[in-house]
């Protein structure tokens, strides 16, 4: 179909007031460049809601408000824009999109500051979980060959085909080696017998739809949820011992973490010990509720709920996730708990992630690899030296084994005000260079799936490191990604989610190993596996 004018946009934003209007002009001068793009197809574009003056921002805040917006669109059939400068919450404007009859077109700018990609791929990877067919693009300014030759493709066709040539199905590919194949086919085995168990404190978080896995898809797997409550997080930790929290201080101290706190506390938005101490508290608390409740796995949502009660949970979760963590005694501090084991952690209560850390947990364990995970946003990336670089980033919730230097590498600041108003240290540090297995489990047509491919972790120079955390959030800790055989727009245009799970492997053999392993173990347990990218060993 042919496009036809007025094009209505909608701008799904934060539900929390302080990052809607600190983001409000980055999203302003993205709609003011689309404008004049269109404009030039002789195409004019209407906002479907205006600029409230009393909040100070133009976004769709709420589920009702989003409801509202498109129960007031003149046609259902009217092309629609979701255009997104910010990190948003998909649930705003998921409702009106599953009934919307018009062609959709998902567009962000090609920044790293809030960030528009990372919220456009959150609600890219809930409508293909919902079934709900659009289209997407991405710019720096909007007037690229790239960016003007497949919007010029919308507005003739209202579809886009992007190049996705990167990928194959596993069963397409090489056939694994049989003794890979056997290693995944007794990992899944294993887990089909035994089952695991996803502590779940509080389902959905920030409006990621497609980060909700159903019981159903979950059980084929071997696993089941135990749905625990964050009150009950919050009152463990209130009944953590305060000694007990200064021993975990003092083992990350040890450690040689360094925690930015000032000698005297001048601004409401410095670190304190105070916050560092009720993190250690969560972190205690977390481990024993998953003992008490046989997990193997946990996902602490925070961003609602917790966030008004307590400092930031990120500094807990990479503690989580590192095999190297501080020890954490029964209630009646006779024995450790989960020993010399990291207990996986998915940030956001990301399920889908969650699925990831297990079965990562389980098939680097069986090949003798470090069984670190980290799940990080695709923030955004830029060309280095010719070679596309990603920038992958995370709130903290990063094990410090991934970071250069270790513990001595990692660096607490306080969590940015704006999104954490009861503070919280992180665990900022550069991911250290190597060899990377990346992958991302998704929902499409109501079935499981996994992306998998390499990535080499690599050093670039401090300055251009800065440079990329001045850009992006500075409190974060940050990998510098090179994907083998994937371009910019070959990622964009196939990833189904803000979030990319990331584990180290000792070299070049040992990724391909790692890679066919872990396809196998995800294909024995019934998910479609694509391979995507080059040097896979499976080409």
């Amino acid at each position: 179909m042919v496009i036809q004018s007025p094009i209505y946009l909608v701008a799904s934003g934060d539900s929390r007031l302080a990052a809607n209007q600190t983001c409000w002009e980055a999203q302003d001068n993205l709609e003011k460049a689309l404008n004049k793009t269109f404009q030039s197809f002789n195409h004019t574009i209407k906002r479907a809601h205006e600029y409230d003056e009393i909040k100070k921002h133009g976004f769709i805040d709420s589920q009702r408000m989003g409801m509202q917006v498109f129960a007031n669109l003149p046609s259902d059939n009217v092309p629609l824009i979701v255009a997104e400068a910010v990190w948003q919450y998909s649930h705003h404007v998921l409702a009106g999109l599953t009934t919307h009859k018009g062609p959709i077109l998902t567009v962000a700018n090609w920044s790293g500051q809030w960030p528009g990609l990372v919220g456009m791929l959150n609600l890219n990877g809930s409508l293909t979980k919902a079934n709900i067919k659009y289209s997407t693009l991405w710019s720096i300014d909007f007037t690229d060959e790239f960016f003007l030759n497949k919007l010029k493709e919308w507005l003739e066709n209202g579809t886009i085909e992007h190049d996705i040539s990167h990928i194959r199905s596993l069963k397409q590919c090489k056939q694994i080696s049989s003794e890979y194949e056997e290693i995944g086919k007794k990992t899944a085995e294993d887990l089909l017998k035994n089952k695991a168990i996803m502590g779940v404190f509080d389902e959905g978080c920030m409006g990621m739809y497609n980060a909700i896995v159903p019981d159903e898809l979950l059980h084929k797997l071997g696993i089941f949820k135990e749905r625990l409550s964050q009150s009950a997080l919050y009152y463990e930790m209130q009944n953590t011992k305060d000694e007990e929290a200064r021993a975990v201080y003092a083992w990350l101290k040890r450690k040689e973490m360094t925690f930015i706190i000032p000698e005297e506390q001048i601004d409401s938005k410095d670190l304190t010990d105070d916050q560092i101490l009720w993190q250690c508290k969560m972190y205690i608390a977390a481990v024993r509720l998953a003992d008490d409740f046989g997990c193997d796995l946990i996902g602490i949502q925070y961003q609602q709920g917790l966030k008004d009660l307590v400092p930031a949970s990120d500094l807990a979760e990479g503690l989580l996730n590192n095999v190297d963590r501080p020890p954490v005694k029964d209630r009646t501090n006779a024995y450790d708990l989960y020993p010399d084991a990291a207990l996986p952690h998915f940030n956001e209560v990301d399920e889908c992630a969650g699925i990831d850390a297990l079965i990562t947990n389980r098939v680097w364990k069986q090949l003798g690899y470090s069984p670190e995970t980290t799940l990080h946003d695709v923030r955004y990336g830029e060309d280095y030296n010719g070679i596309f670089t990603w920038v992958f980033e995370i709130s903290g919730a990063v094990p410090p084994e991934h970071l250069v230097g270790g513990y001595k590498g990692a660096i607490s600041v306080r969590q940015p005000p704006m999104y954490f108003q009861k503070g919280g240290g992180t665990i900022r540090g550069i991911s250290k260079p190597g060899e990377v297995i990346w992958s991302r489990v998704y929902i499409e047509d109501n079935r499981l799936k996994v992306d998998i491919g390499r990535a080499h972790a690599v050093e670039l120079p401090s300055e251009e490191t800065e440079r990329r955390w001045r850009d992006t959030t500075p409190q974060w800790p940050m990998m510098h990604a090179q994907l083998l055989g994937i371009t910019r727009d070959q990622m964009m245009a196939k990833h189904k989610a803000n979030h990319v799970q990331v584990a180290y492997v000792p070299d070049v053999q040992a990724a391909q190993k790692a890679l066919a392993v872990k396809a196998a173990c995800f294909q024995a347990l019934g998910l479609e596996v694509i391979i995507c990218g080059t040097e896979t060993g499976l080409e």
